[in-house]
């Protein structure tokens, strides 16, 4: 394995964030209320971006275009989050994380807004990236708002409630869009973030606290910029590999700009003390086992809010409000699991739940492959709930082990990498569940259901990758945060 640089050398001073005092009745409210105002902010850009995912096939129809190249709307998001997230850590730092969360609230909800009046596939891709640099602040300040205001002991509970928006907005969006398109017309999705963002902005003026932060350092400019190259190559290449949107040269000169960004990066790194990723806080396995799984399990399963529509409405012919209603079935599942999450991972230690429920997590991922216009709708609701309590109890898992040995002063920079590296995951998730879907349609050959059957499979596939990584933590990892005894 290569070494890495430890982040103890780092010159700059390292960010510091504001006492916490002892945990008492007070002080474990005031925490569980900063994660459900931030918790509630992030629900608007979950919730729309499943609820797009659900419109994917009425888009189509509106830009008359495949539906298979609306994946776009969705990866230009994710690109532009993960291009500019890497800064999120040192603003952050820079200029509060409160402040910097609601200006990126306010750059999100008027995106949303130019959305939602866009004509045409190529206007919609340019505001979604209008969107995708508001997210890129939204989700990892956050996540270090959360984590930065709440005791090791109670981590488990906050990052419970500030993960429920991750899972609840994929679950009820498309119940959401399945009503609006029902009922009005596609802009709708985008503009019922208005109200949900002001309502998310007003409890974060009221609940979340001022955290100081010293003067982060300079700023790092040229590993930012190499950063951004490489990942937009790389997800470029990803998007256009196999669908004959560019010449195959094109294809081969974005995959040699990944690489060779990537090993500019890593020789940048070696000298900076304080990079604009920390990719030196690999060295704490915990950290690293969350990073390598989580993304395999989001490569696997991020390709499911694009197939699952597809699947639903193009492939068996439901209207958007059946296949909205029957996909929020999941969201039961995870507010059954919510309230038992921190007592199942005390009691089982994260390498059991984490090993056990990636088994059920890619079984479950898989099985819409198999839905035929025969399969029971009880079935299906059925195997939605079950996925939405696995994948709830995988993601807190996977969220709060990764910072159960980062050092304090360390955590806004682990935010960053983390986002980063779940948002590449993810966008190359939808690429590669597209690609799939392509090859096994042919040229110009219909969206049946038995053409569903092996993208599932193969994304269900990539999420057992999984296993074998969660089984290199002991027994005991994160025990710090669970409270888990052998």
């Amino acid at each position: 394995m290569v070494a890495v640089q430890p982040i103890e050398n780092s010159t700059p001073a390292p960010t510091v964030i504001e006492a916490v005092p002892p945990p008492t009745p007070a002080n474990v409210f005031a925490g569980r209320m900063v994660a459900i105002a931030v918790a509630s902010a992030l629900l608007m850009e979950f919730v729309d971006a499943t609820a797009l995912s659900t419109a994917l096939p009425t888009l189509a129809r509106a830009f008359h275009t495949d539906p298979i190249h609306l994946k776009l709307a969705l990866t230009s998001y994710i690109l532009a989050l993960a291009v500019v997230a890497p800064a999120s850590g040192w603003v952050a730092d820079r200029y509060g994380p409160r402040r910097v969360f609601l200006i990126a609230m306010g750059v999100f909800l008027a995106a949303s807004v130019m959305c939602g009046l866009s004509h045409s596939l190529g206007e919609l891709v340019a505001f979604r990236i209008l969107q995708g640099l508001g997210g890129a602040m939204m989700t990892p300040v956050g996540r270090l708002i959360v984590v930065g205001s709440s005791p090791r002991e109670q981590l488990v509970s906050a990052m419970s409630w500030y993960t429920m928006p991750a899972l609840i907005g994929p679950l009820t969006g498309p119940a959401i869009a399945g009503l609006i398109l029902h009922f009005a017309d596609w802009p709708f999705i985008f503009f019922v973030n208005v109200p949900i963002g002001l309502l998310g902005m007003l409890a974060v003026l009221r609940f979340v606290p001022k955290l100081k932060q010293p003067d982060p350092g300079k700023f790092d400019t040229f590993g930012f910029v190499v950063v951004a190259i490489g990942l937009t190559a790389l997800v470029g290449a990803a998007e256009t590999i196999g669908v004959n949107l560019v010449p195959p040269i094109v294809q081969i000169a974005a995959a040699a700009i990944a690489v060779g960004s990537g090993v500019v990066f890593w020789l940048h790194f070696r000298r900076q003390p304080r990079p604009v990723l920390a990719v030196g806080l690999l060295r704490f396995q915990t950290f690293r086992t969350s990073l390598i799984g989580g993304t395999l399990v989001r490569l696997g399963i991020g390709a499911t809010p694009f197939l699952l529509p597809l699947l639903l409405q193009v492939g068996l012919g439901w209207s958007p409000l059946k296949a909205g209603l029957a996909s929020a079935a999941q969201a039961v599942g995870i507010l059954v699991f919510k309230p038992v999450a921190p007592g199942l991972i005390r009691y089982f230690g994260f390498k059991r739940v984490l090993t056990v429920t990636n088994l059920i997590v890619a079984a479950v991922t898989m099985a819409p492959g198999f839905f035929r216009a025969s399969t029971p709708l009880t079935l299906i609701v059925i195997l939605f709930a079950v996925g939405g309590f696995f994948r709830s109890m995988q993601f807190t898992s996977i969220n709060t082990i990764a910072f159960a040995d980062v050092p304090q002063s360390a955590v806004s920079r682990a935010t960053t990498l983390s986002t980063v590296v779940q948002q590449v995951g993810l966008a190359l998730g939808i690429s590669f569940g597209a690609l799939v879907l392509h090859l096994t349609r042919g040229a110009g050959g219909l969206l049946t259901p038995d053409r569903f059957t092996l993208p599932f499979i193969a994304v269900g596939a990539v999420t057992l990758i999984a296993g074998p990584f969660y089984q290199t933590l002991s027994a005991d990892a994160g025990a710090n945060v669970s409270g888990h005894k052998r």
